[in-house]
């Protein structure tokens, strides 16, 4: 019940820091005006910062809070961490995998930038982003791979066990509003 609680503690603190981290943004653009280099760069910092803040604490819960399987999976921490920021409205982001065989029939690429991005990780690539405009938006959607990382990866996910330490087996996807 305590690792429960201290995971649950940290997925709170999570999901506020990256409410105040993806809302501030210098300068506003005009809607519909396509945004400069300057706010695509930013927005791009913004995905980058984002994106090493979760996969830490993916991996630190692993670590921390993961024995056996019996244990609450950090992955599944992270889907719903991602589904309550996604909800709070300030940016989206999902956890998606990449090899054809999801932990969750929910956890795949659902449009034509994702099933691209997720080829281009396939590939070998890290990261991938397009600006889009979405609900009369200017915004930042981006892939990034999620390698394996531990050995515990494989405890939930037993069909990654062929994996390469470093392969990509995920992906989170971000949209995030360019201001």
């Amino acid at each position: 019940m305590h690792r429960l609680a201290s995971v649950s503690l940290m997925l709170a603190g999570l999901v506020g820091l990256a409410g105040v981290v993806a809302t501030w943004q210098p300068a506003a653009a005009d809607a519909g005006k396509k945004p400069d280099q300057k706010s695509v760069e930013r927005t791009r910092k913004t995905v980058k910062m984002l994106d090493e803040v979760y996969k830490r604490s993916i991996v630190l819960i692993t670590d921390k809070y993961v024995h056996d399987e019996d244990d609450f999976p950090a992955g599944s921490a992270a889907v719903e961490l991602f589904r309550q920021i996604t909800e709070g409205g300030t940016h989206s982001v999902r956890l998606i995998d990449v090899t054809g065989e999801p932990y969750d029939d929910e956890n795949v690429a659902k449009d034509a930038f994702e099933k691209a991005g997720v080829k281009k990780i396939k590939a070998g690539e890290a990261y991938h982003d397009e600006v889009v405009m979405e609900d009369g938006q200017y915004r930042l959607r981006a892939i990034t791979a999620v390698p394996v990382v531990m050995e515990k990866c494989v405890m939930c996910h037993a069909h990654y066990a062929d994996a390469a330490k470093g392969e990509a087996i995920g992906a989170i996807t971000y949209s995030i509003p360019i201001e």
